[in-house]
């Protein structure tokens, strides 16, 4: 598989685990989502918020949209988990279409990253799209973590690549066009 092809799956299993840790999310019972947890954000509502936040941040990087820091800055938190999956959704189509145009070249092509007191610092577009994954990935672990403290088992995140497990994702990638 080459890189262009990884990446792309990459930005599709964001979309598809996170359908599948909101859709868990979604049946928590009042209270939960904001309840204070163990972890490096106070609480799964926190660490789900911040994963959007840094996703809107580094979209704009990629797409060259001239918000800069002010997308994390500015970013207002979600309160209800419906609307924060919903505005997930969109940002992991956004990172799908950003990944699904991308040429060879464009991976060393340098974006500039607006890093507030640090200044204005290039990246390479390879090097944002392989931090954005391991970043999103991190913060879904302590999430899932978190929900084995709810009263909402955790769900499975990693059958997404093999085609071993295509029979137990089968519904949700076609529901989801990946």
């Amino acid at each position: 598989m080459d890189i262009l092809t990884h990446f792309s799956r990459m930005a599709g299993n964001n979309l598809w685990s996170n359908d599948r840790l909101y859709r868990a999310v979604l049946q928590l019972n009042p209270g939960e989502f904001e309840a204070e947890r163990t972890n490096f954000f106070p609480s799964i509502k926190a660490t789900l918020n911040h994963i959007l936040a840094v996703d809107h941040l580094y979209l704009d990087f990629l797409e060259e949209g001239g918000v800069g820091a002010a997308a994390y800055d500015d970013y207002v938190p979600f309160d209800v988990p419906q609307a924060l999956f919903a505005a997930q959704v969109a940002a992991d189509r956004r990172l799908i279409a950003f990944c699904e145009k991308l040429s060879e070249a464009d991976l060393d092509r340098q974006v500039i990253t607006d890093r507030r007191e640090d200044g204005m610092i290039p990246e390479k577009i390879g090097d944002i799209l392989a931090h954005v994954f391991l970043h999103d990935i991190h913060h879904r672990g302590q999430v899932h973590a978190m929900l084995s403290g709810t009263s909402v088992a955790p769900p499975q995140l990693d059958e997404f690549l093999l085609d071993y497990d295509l029979k137990v994702r089968r519904e949700e990638v076609v529901r989801l066009g990946l």
